[in-house]
């Protein structure tokens, strides 16, 4: 040290050696305080090596297993008038009971006697499509009659021209005769008068052979006008048989327009027919719609549309039902951070609002007025709320649920995952880490299975 001060250096002697301090030392409440200090530290170290079951804790309601089983809102599915109230909150409605009664308040549907009279127009094209059938057939049958008729003119137009024909053929064969005689008339007068020239023979006898030969001449051309009377006769029979051809297919040709014009009839009939049967139903339907039915059996939580005369549209909600026969269920919340450590199948912890219960989390042993629960679907799609959505069931192994729960109840849920140190789960606390992620027995077996 610098020697700055004039005062010298005084020789200090140890504390142990005044009085005071060795009185201080001597107390004995110092000892049990470094004694609970030791206890207090060993305690510690002992509850740090403590083992810590990690768990997913979650927040949600008392909801139905299955959505038919959950409240449910009866809508109007058309518009219309309140006319009469069934029933009143609170009261039991079986499937099919009346709960409201509306009338109609748009003017197409006014007519009280509407689905009679739809009724009567559907059967009045019916008898209209039935006559127009009617009329198909009998064209039909007629089409058939003028083509047997035709082929049945035909033939006898055929026969004639076949006639026609060989009439030709035997007038141009006795015309070919006719000609041979004629040949053989001249040859015998040129004979005859040429021997009476030389006078061998007659002046009668002349006379004859130019007879004949004027006969024969004479035959020749009524024969030719047979044989032109034949020709005409086999063309006029030609001509029948086109005269027929054109005729029938004229009439049949006819009848086949107003065959198609029928059938095109009955087709827009039957058409017409089948959107008056739709509109039947459609208003059939419509009437039964005025009754607005329960459609489970429930109890009527809260009526939506109060009063008489109140005019409600399409969509409408009129009451609020809760089915009396339903399963419970929890559905939870969880973090994102947790959502990969949850599987279908895993079992979970739940204790509910109103039930006593005694909850250390981490030390499932010693938790009291808990029930089991398993998980039974997970949504995939994060919630408004920021979390996971988890649904959880009833586990039928574990001891069953309170019947005095009603739905919406809170309910608050607990996972639990790994067995770790508790300095570890405060360590991973304090750093934010997720839990280990672990895989249920339960989920391996069921895995193994599926590979099988």
């Amino acid at each position: 040290m610098l020697n700055i001060s004039n005062n010298k250096n005084v020789k200090q002697e140890g504390l142990q050696s005044l009085d005071t301090v060795k009185k201080l030392a001597n107390r004995p409440h110092y000892k049990i305080l470094n004694r609970i200090i030791v206890v207090a530290c060993v305690l510690a170290i002992i509850i740090l090596l403590m083992p810590w079951t990690q768990n997913i804790s979650g927040s949600g309601a008392v909801t139905t297993l299955k959505p038919d089983q959950r409240p449910q809102t009866v809508h109007s599915a058309i518009a219309g008038r309140i006319e009469k109230w069934y029933v009143k909150e609170g009261d039991h409605v079986n499937k099919g009971d009346t709960i409201l009664f509306i009338s109609e308040i748009k003017e197409e549907y006014f007519d009280p006697n509407l689905v009679q009279n739809t009724k009567q127009q559907v059967d009045a094209k019916k008898m209209s499509l039935e006559s127009y059938s009617g009329k198909v057939e009998a064209l039909s049958s007629q089409i058939n009659a003028l083509s047997r008729e035709q082929n049945l003119k035909l033939e006898q137009a055929q026969n004639k021209m076949k006639q026609a024909r060989l009439k030709v053929k035997s007038d141009s064969i006795d015309l070919e005769a006719v000609k041979t005689q004629l040949t053989i008339a001249t040859r015998q007068f040129n004979r005859v008068s040429q021997l009476h020239e030389e006078g061998l023979k007659p002046l009668t006898e002349l006379e004859e052979k130019r007879l004949k030969l004027q006969e024969s001449q004479a035959k020749i051309i009524t024969q030719e006008n047979k044989l032109l009377s034949s020709e005409n006769e086999l063309i006029n029979a030609q001509v029948e048989i086109n005269r027929i051809l054109a005729e029938y297919s004229e009439k049949i040709s006819k009848a086949n327009s107003d065959k198609f014009t029928a059938l095109s009839n009955q087709f827009d009939t039957e058409t017409q027919v089948n959107k008056l049967e739709n509109q039947y139903v459609n208003y059939s339907i419509r009437n039964g719609m005025y009754y607005i039915k329960a459609p489970q059996d429930g109890y009527v939580n809260r009526a939506l549309q109060s009063g008489l005369g109140e005019t409600i549209k399409e969509g409408t909600p009129i009451v609020s039902i809760m089915p009396s026969d339903y399963e419970i269920a929890v559905e939870t919340y969880v973090n994102p951070i947790d959502l990969p450590l949850l599987k279908r199948g895993e079992k979970v912890r739940v204790w509910f609002d109103g039930w006593p219960t005694i909850v250390f989390s981490g030390w499932p042993n010693m938790s009291y007025g808990t029930f089991g629960g398993e998980i039974v679907a997970i949504e995939n799609f994060i919630s408004p709320n920021g979390k996971y959505r988890v649904l959880i069931a009833p586990d039928k192994s574990a001891e069953p649920w309170p019947e005095q729960l009603s739905i919406g109840a809170g309910a608050q849920t607990m996972a639990l995952l790994e067995t770790v140190p508790v300095w570890f789960e405060i360590w991973r606390t304090l750093n934010g880490f997720p839990p280990n992620y672990y895989q249920p027995n339960n989920t391996q077996s069921d895995a193994g299975k599926e590979k099988k």
